[in-house]
């Protein structure tokens, strides 16, 4: 079993890896990583036609490796991997948050969206079904800490910001690289707290009968 995993930031293959080995450690890894996706977003401010077709690249590339699916890791591209889902229908290729999303349904009507990159927060409360509210949050700075080899100020800078989401029923954290402040947002705020590489895994091992 071989499952493709492709990434737009650097942080997100360690909390994709670590979620499999506790959740789901048989299936072979593939990373596939180009970070220069979140930076020409963040670049551009919006998604564009080239930005598709990288996508649709390093889809066919993954499936001709002979991957039995896919996950992507990064959500603020939720329009480029619906063209891949499109593109490939016989194998299962989920987005970062899709797994999330469904488990969120179960936490309650208002759900709090945590963020460390701006443009997750653009796209993924979209992606939320309708009569949910979503209230987002952007926890500035962290994933700069991130970047500069900070992880403790990192999670601290999650947890601080999560104070803002208290009143939500539950939080969602719309990054992979941000499911390492789970404990610390959850102790900050007493919410139960979601993350997307738990709820990806565990929707992929149903899904191809493991």
């Amino acid at each position: 079993m071989r499952i493709a995993l492709i990434h737009a930031l650097r942080h997100s293959p360690a909390a994709i890896a670590e979620a499999f080995a506790r959740l789901w450690p048989e299936p072979k890894l593939m990373n596939l990583l180009d970070d220069s996706l979140s930076a020409d977003l963040a670049r551009d401010g919006a998604l564009t036609p080239a930005m598709t077709t990288r996508f649709l690249t390093l889809a066919d590339y993954a499936v001709s490796t002979g991957a039995n699916a896919i996950l992507f890791t990064c959500s603020a591209f939720g329009p480029c991997i619906d063209a891949v889902v499109a593109a490939h229908p016989d194998i299962p290729v989920l987005k970062p948050n899709e797994a999330m999303i469904e488990e969120a349904k179960t936490a309650g009507t208002h759900i709090g969206l945590l963020a460390t990159f701006a443009g997750t927060l653009a796209s993924m409360p979209a992606e939320f079904p309708p009569g949910m509210t979503i209230t987002t949050k952007l926890a500035e700075g962290a994933l700069a800490a991130l970047d500069a080899g900070n992880p403790t100020e990192h999670d601290y800078l999650a947890a601080k910001a999560a104070l803002d989401l208290k009143e939500c029923d539950a939080i969602a954290l719309g990054q992979f690289s941000l499911a390492r402040a789970a404990t610390a947002v959850a102790a900050a705020t007493g919410k139960r707290v979601l993350t997307t590489p738990d709820s990806a895994v565990l929707a992929l091992r149903r899904r191809l009968g493991a």
